[in-house]
């Protein structure tokens, strides 16, 4: 899939069809990197404690504010990396990924489980790579 300045990949010659993801995305622009997000409110308050859909959509809106501040959007995002305390919480990630971004428009991305995140209560973070085009 091709937009304005980034290609999409979801199955590169000999290699299995990505599900939910692109395998390759490329693009000529300005890069952005987002630092994880977890989901905290703008008081910095844990959104959603034990709740992974909550969370889920707590990260995506500050990865939509943290994008717009680079001016980028979600149309922009090349790699999407989510660490989550439990596979299980997968789902919930794709749900609030899915909402905000298109299937055609699917970026790389890549999810690990890791035995905890710098706060016992939060369940995922979320980084994001991104190319803007230039102006």
């Amino acid at each position: 899939m091709t937009s304005d300045h980034l290609t999409r990949v979801s199955a590169p010659a000999g290699v299995s069809p990505g599900t939910g993801y692109s395998h390759v995305v490329w693009g000529t622009g300005r890069f952005v990197a987002v630092s994880g997000q977890c989901a905290f409110d703008e008081q910095g308050e844990v959104v959603g404690a034990g709740d992974p859909a909550a969370q889920a959509r707590q990260v995506f809106a500050n990865l939509h504010r943290c994008l717009a501040a680079a001016g980028a959007t979600f149309d922009d995002v090349v790699k999407l990396t989510y660490f989550v305390t439990d596979v299980a919480h997968l789902p919930a990630v794709r749900a609030a990924r899915d909402a905000v971004i298109p299937a055609d428009r699917l970026p790389a991305s890549s999810a690990v489980q890791v035995a905890a995140l710098f706060r016992p209560e939060l369940l995922l973070e979320v980084e994001a790579f991104a190319v803007v085009p230039e102006a």
